[in-house]
């Protein structure tokens, strides 16, 4: 019962923790820790002088909520800062995409085609996703292919999305890109969760529903006490927007029962 209330809680009537991250932007600005996207992290790992330097590395996954996910570009636009933001095929906005790509951010894709894939073809058992990997990886290249195309924008990092699905099959979409082919015929350089990347940074943060709110530990916590701090962040827990989240608890509970 608890685990409802919070949901609701989170979802329709949680204050907006907008201004939190403002003081935490500011913060570490002050701090002086560089506020980067994935991307020019990853490019960063190239330069001998990043080994002891201060950085947030901040990824925001549009799950949903292109309102609040403007919200979040205008205020990294007021501090300067730079960001990666992860679209899915269901939130694709090429105008805002492509505004966050000229401002100097990155926009890119959160691919989720392995649990599709799943859930269209009414798929449960691991194995037998394992024997469609080809089918599942033409989908991958032909998605990113038509996004990379409409956005004019070469897309380097990409980002798995992960849904009950996944935690069903225990299997991640980031099986999709274990195929160096692959990644190297779409100019893919890094996933979110590649080890190359999560190695070199001191901390992953993760934001959560109420009343967690972050995994392990508040950004608030942890600055000032880690150099290297990767920070995931969702619309979603960033402020509340009925419309928004009523459509996608539908339709999740449509793929719970259809699937």
């Amino acid at each position: 019962m608890n685990s409802v209330l919070n949901r609701l809680y989170s979802d329709y009537v949680m204050p907006s923790r907008m201004a939190e991250f403002e003081r935490f932007l500011k913060t570490a600005q002050d701090l002086g820790y560089a506020q980067m996207s994935v991307r020019q992290f990853v490019d960063s790992l190239r330069q001998p002088h990043c080994a002891n330097r201060k950085v947030i590395i901040h990824r925001h996954d549009i799950d949903s909520d292109l309102r609040t996910t403007r919200k979040l570009f205008q205020l990294e636009k007021k501090y300067n800062i730079r960001s990666s933001y992860y679209f899915r095929l269901s939130t694709l906005d090429f105008a805002l995409m492509r505004d966050i790509e000229d401002y100097g951010s990155e926009a890119s894709y959160h691919y989720e085609e392995l649990s599709t894939y799943a859930k269209r073809h009414k798929i449960r058992d691991a194995a037998a996703i394992h024997e469609r990997m080809p089918e599942i990886r033409e989908e991958f290249v032909a998605n990113f292919r038509r996004i990379e195309n409409r956005l004019g924008t070469r897309m380097n990092t990409v980002a798995s999305h992960g849904d009950f699905v996944n935690r069903k099959l225990k299997l991640r979409n980031t099986e999709i890109l274990n195929d160096p082919t692959l990644r190297a015929d779409c100019g893919i350089v890094c996933e979110s969760y590649d080890a190359a990347l999560l190695d070199n940074t001191d901390l992953y943060i993760g934001d959560r529903p109420y009343p967690q709110n972050y995994y392990p530990t508040s950004p608030a916590a942890a600055i000032g006490k880690y150099n290297k701090i990767y920070l995931l962040t969702h619309p979603r827990q960033c402020e509340t927007n009925w419309r928004e989240n009523t459509k996608e608890n539908l339709s999740r509970l449509y793929e719970h029962l259809t699937w």
